[in-house]
C-alpha cells in the first residue's frame, strides 16, 4: 500500500470529511471540503512523479476513493471527475500541451473536469450528435457546436475535457477553456442528491479549438483511444463501497443505545468487508471468479449502498425522515449509483433485485 495510507494527515482528512457540514443545494459549492482535499495534497495524488505528483496508480486510487467516499460522497465524486480529466490529458499524444496542463493541475493552478457522457451512452439515440465538430483547415483547428450534458463542477472548472463527432463519425477530445468565446455554462441542475457538485449542461456555440488544444483524435471511438488503462470501471464500485461503509459507520452509532439493531447492521458490515476484499483482488488481477467481474462488483456495490442507507433510515425512525437529517440525505445520495455510469446489465440486475418479493420476518427491534 502507498505511503499515503500510512500518513496521519490522510486519516485526519477522512475523519474531517466525515464530520464536516456539507452543502446540499445547487447554488453552493463545497468550498471547505475541496480545501481539505487540496491541503492534504489531493491535487498530486494521481499525477505522475514526472510532473511533481505522487504517482498513485489506478489500483491504489481505488483505495483512496473508497476511503474518501466513506467521509463524503460529494467530495469524492467531484474528485473522480477532476482525475478523469487528468487521465485523458496525461494520455494525450499532444505531449507539449499535455505537459503544460499536467504541471498546472499538479500545482493546483488549474481545475479541470470532464463532459464526455454524450460520447458514450448519453444521447447516443439521437440522429445527430450532441456536439458536432467541423474541421477548419484554414484556421488550423475545429469548430464545436452543441450541448455537453452532465458536466460536473463546470462553473468551477478552468478546463472542460470534452469532445464531439464529425460528419464522418470520427470524434475528437479537447481541453476546452471554460472562458473561451462561445462556451456557456448553464446554471447547475438541482438533483435528487449531490446538487452541490454543481453539475451543469454546457452549450458550445461555434467554439474554436486549435489543433494544439486537441488531446485525442480525430478517430473513431475517441474515448477508447484516450483511455489510460488501469482499473477503469472498478472506480465507481470503490466509491459505492466506501459510501456504504460511511453509512454503516453512522448506523453503528445507533447500536450503542439500541443493541437489537446489531442483527441488521452486522450482515451489511460483513458484506461491505467482503466486497472490499473482492474489489482489491479484482484490481490486482488475483481474483478470477464471477464475483470479481466489474459487472458483478458494481451490481452488488449498488445493492449494498441502497440497502445500507435505507436500513439506517429505518433505524432512525421518524427523525431520519425529516429533511436535512443525515440518513435522509444518505438515502437520496445512494440513488445516484443507479444513474452514474451504470451499464445496462448492472441496472437490469439492480432492477431485478428491486422487483423481487422478500419474505416478511417477525423481529422486534424494541423501543
Amino acid at each position: 500500500m502507498v505511503e499515503l495510507f500510512k500518513n496521519d494527515a490522510f486519516t485526519e482528512l477522512v475523519r474531517a470529511l466525515h464530520v464536516a457540514s456539507e452543502p446540499d443545494s445547487a447554488d453552493q459549492w463545497p468550498v471547505a471540503q475541496m480545501e481539505l482535499i487540496a491541503a492534504a495534497g489531493g491535487n498530486r495524488w494521481n499525477i505522475p512523479r514526472s510532473y511533481g505528483g505522487d504517482g498513485i496508480d489506478s489500483v491504489e486510487m481505488l483505495e483512496v476513493y473508497r476511503e474518501l467516499a466513506s467521509g463524503s460522497l460529494l467530495t469524492t465524486f467531484i474528485l473522480t471527475q477532476r482525475n478523469a480529466a487528468c487521465q485523458r490529458i496525461e494520455t494525450s499524444t499532444n505531449i507539449a500541451f499535455a505537459d503544460k496542463l499536467m504541471t498546472a493541475l499538479c500545482r493546483g493552478e488549474l481545475f479541470a473536469t470532464v463532459g464526455i457522457s454524450h460520447l458514450t451512452t448519453s444521447r447516443q439515440h439521437l440522429q445527430s450528435p450532441a456536439v458536432s465538430v467541423i474541421e477548419q483547415p484554414d484556421e488550423r483547428g475545429f469548430r464545436l457546436n452543441g450541448c455537453v450534458p452532465w458536466a460536473t463542477a463546470a462553473q468551477q472548472a478552468d478546463i472542460i475535457v470534452t469532445g464531439g463527432t464529425m460528419a464522418d463519425g470520427r470524434q475528437i477530445l479537447a481541453a476546452v477553456p471554460r472562458r473561451r468565446e462561445g462556451v456557456m455554462v448553464s446554471p447547475p441542475i438541482a438533483l435528487m442528491g449531490l446538487s452541490s457538485s454543481q453539475t451543469s449542461n454546457v452549450e458550445l456555440n461555434d467554439v474554436y479549438i486549435s489543433q494544439d488544444e486537441i488531446l485525442h483524435g480525430p478517430v473513431s471511438r475517441v474515448l477508447s483511444a484516450a483511455s489510460g488503462g488501469g482499473a477503469g470501471s472498478l472506480g465507481t464500485s470503490a466509491v459505492a463501497i466506501g459510501t456504504s461503509q460511511g453509512v454503516l459507520q453512522r448506523f453503528r452509532e445507533e447500536i450503542d443505545s439500541r443493541p437489537a439493531l446489531n442483527e441488521f447492521y452486522a450482515p451489511l458490515a460483513k458484506e461491505a468487508f467482503e466486497l472490499t476484499v473482492q474489489l482489491r483482488e479484482a484490481a490486482r488481477g488475483t481474483g478470477t471468479t464471477e464475483l470479481h467481474s466489474a459487472e458483478s462488483l458494481r451490481r452488488r456495490a449498488n445493492s449494498l449502498v441502497l440497502r445500507s442507507s435505507q436500513a439506517w433510515l429505518a433505524a432512525t425512525k421518524g427523525a431520519g425522515y425529516t429533511a436535512g437529517h443525515p440518513a435522509e440525505k444518505a438515502v437520496r445520495e445512494s440513488m445516484f449509483f443507479l444513474v452514474w455510469s451504470c451499464p445496462q446489465l448492472v441496472l437490469e440486475g439492480n432492477l431485478r433485485e428491486l422487483s423481487c418479493a422478500v419474505p416478511e420476518q417477525q423481529t422486534s427491534l424494541g423501543s
